[in-house]
């Protein structure tokens, strides 16, 4: 009996797999493609590169502010309705800043709607994935997290055709609603475990509850030092991340290289940190989240130490060579990472907070990187702070210690 549940469940865990997939690849390689209008922006309203910035971060930001209140939802109700009202946001959000005329309204359209469409981006799909699996769950995370790689690969480069072709507000309308029509069939899809889906897992049954109950609840984890380092360290880490992924295309074109060679510098970065992401997926399974950490700080901080000269198109692709491996790395650790300190039964809540930490460096980072470029007209000494913040939070990374005794 057991061994026809299995299989009954194994094709709806592929489901599962290829849904979260597509949140991840439409949900941020959409979001990451604002890079691409930051030029046609700047040369229809005259705004500044901050300013421009400021409402990706306002977006980022709400993104993890939201992203809070998603995970205990999710935790509660299951991924579902959660994702179809996200769904309708998001879409709407990018269609209608075709429409904008005012700074303002660019805060509020992009920032706020399609920033709170965007919260559910990462928690809905990792937490799902966290659940669905109770072994590999590092390879699957990474198999997910790859679709991430996909959408930053295809979506500059289909955002960078379609305002050549049509202009950039007929762009934003056609992106927005390619995403709300898919992220809200894929939401059908989802369900919160197997048990929900009216299924027993893939693996054995009294296994999946043991991990779905195990570990501390949301108030235990808020009182030990480990939920604080990690979030401390996520949001100088994510710091650094957005800041390269928002203007590593305007920095490309200051030193003359054309719009499309430019986003397909981006794309470059979403291309090869796929394979980060997968492979780190596979090695967490290992050794272990932390110790993969370590390994793509370390390429991390090579990567930024050739930024701060790359000043060639050759150059630029190098970097993004290097780059990519840790971004994808690093963001594709840090949902097993919580379910190594935690376990799983509050792993939505955790993870939402976590981001909303990782969501608040990344909305600064790239105002900052702004701003300092609006003040020198250079980024050399915007790339030297992402230098020294990503091994600040390297060492924040070093007095983390991963507890075992709550893990299957």
């Amino acid at each position: 009996m057991t061994d026809l549940l299995n299989k009954k469940a194994f094709p709806y865990s592929r489901i599962i797999t290829a849904s979260c997939f597509s949140i991840q690849a439409v949900g941020i390689g959409i979001y990451i493609s604002y890079g691409v209008f930051f030029n046609p922006l700047m040369d229809e309203f005259g705004w500044s590169r901050a300013a421009i910035s400021g409402a990706s971060s306002a977006a980022f930001f709400i993104m993890g502010l939201f992203g809070i209140l998603i995970g205990r939802l999710n935790d509660k109700f299951g991924p579902r309705i959660l994702m179809s009202i996200a769904a309708i946001l998001f879409g709407l959000g990018f269609c209608c800043v075709s429409q904008v005329v005012a700074l303002w309204q660019l805060y509020l359209i992009f920032g706020l709607i399609f920033g709170i469409g965007l919260s559910s981006v990462d928690v809905i799909a990792l937490t799902t994935i966290a659940r669905w699996f109770t072994e590999k769950r590092g390879k699957m995370t990474g198999l997910v997290k790859v679709g991430t790689g996909a959408g930053q690969f295809i979506f500059p480069i289909l955002a960078s055709f379609l305002i050549i072709r049509f202009g950039w507000q007929k762009a934003f309308i056609f992106m927005g609603s390619f995403a709300f029509i898919l992220l809200f069939t894929i939401a059908q899809f989802l369900r919160r475990d197997p048990e929900s889906a009216g299924h027993s897992p893939v693996y054995n049954h009294r296994e999946l509850q043991k991990s779905q109950n195990q570990g501390f609840s949301f108030s235990s984890a808020l009182k030990t030092n480990e939920l604080w380092l990690i979030c401390l360290t996520n949001l100088l880490l994510v710091f650094c991340l957005m800041s390269v992924l928002v203007h590593i295309v305007p920095h490309a074109r200051d030193i003359g290289i054309s719009s499309h060679k430019a986003a397909g510098v981006l794309s470059t970065i979403g291309a090869v940190s796929m394979l980060g992401r997968f492979i780190s997926g596979l090695a967490i399974d290992r050794i272990g989240s932390k110790q993969i950490m370590f390994i793509c700080f370390g390429i991390l901080i090579i990567s930024f130490l050739w930024l701060i000269k790359a000043d060639a198109l050759w150059k630029l692709y190098g970097f993004a060579c290097i780059y990519g491996i840790a971004h994808g790395g690093l963001f594709t650790a840090i949902s097993p990472i919580i379910v190594e300190l935690f376990g799983i039964r509050a792993h939505g809540s955790l993870f939402g907070l976590v981001v909303f930490f990782g969501t608040t460096g990344g909305a600064f980072g790239p105002i900052l990187t702004g701003y300092l470029f609006d003040i020198t007209q250079s980024y050399k000494l915007a790339f030297s702070l992402l230098l020294i913040v990503s091994c600040i939070s390297f060492g924040l990374l070093l007095c983390l210690k991963i507890r075992r005794d709550h893990q299957l």
